[in-house]
């Protein structure tokens, strides 16, 4: 059985039967998971404190991390919150990149509000599922 991360709170990853799967669950299980979402949080925090089109552009590339993280995780041990931020903050990093590109936020200036609440919905639909149907996995497609 693979490592569980979070103390237990993680369902297990699937069965590591490709290279692919091996190199993912090596990242996601090292040491560089807390760099990973510092080198996150700070491009957040030094957004603002830039020029329009950069801060749109710095919000996009975290926005495209935390998805892509999220995305690998789900893909690897189903886990509920997962689907919900790496859908949620892969659309954003679209909305935020095309606004780098015409130069302005078509969503006043909102999009960090945008990533926290789909945080929050994935916390609050974790929690659900995992009320409704002890566990915090999702089942994988038959």
């Amino acid at each position: 059985m693979a490592p569980r991360a979070l103390w237990g709170w993680s369902p297990p990853a699937s069965v590591a039967d490709t290279p692919r799967k091996r190199r993912v669950d090596g990242f996601l299980s090292s040491g560089w998971t807390a760099v990973y979402f510092i080198g996150i949080v700070a491009l957040l925090n030094l957004a603002p404190h830039l020029a329009t089109r950069w801060d749109l552009g710095l919000v996009a590339l975290a926005s495209l991390a935390g998805g892509a993280w999220c995305a690998h995780n789900f893909w690897r041990c189903r886990q509920a919150h997962c689907l919900i931020t790496a859908a949620g903050w892969l659309a954003l990093t679209l909305l935020a990149g095309v606004e780098t590109a015409v130069g302005h936020s078509l969503i006043r200036g909102y999009e960090q509000t945008v990533l926290l609440a789909v945080l929050a919905a994935a916390v609050v639909f974790e929690v659900v599922w995992w009320r409704a149907r002890g566990t915090h996995a999702l089942p994988r497609p038959r």
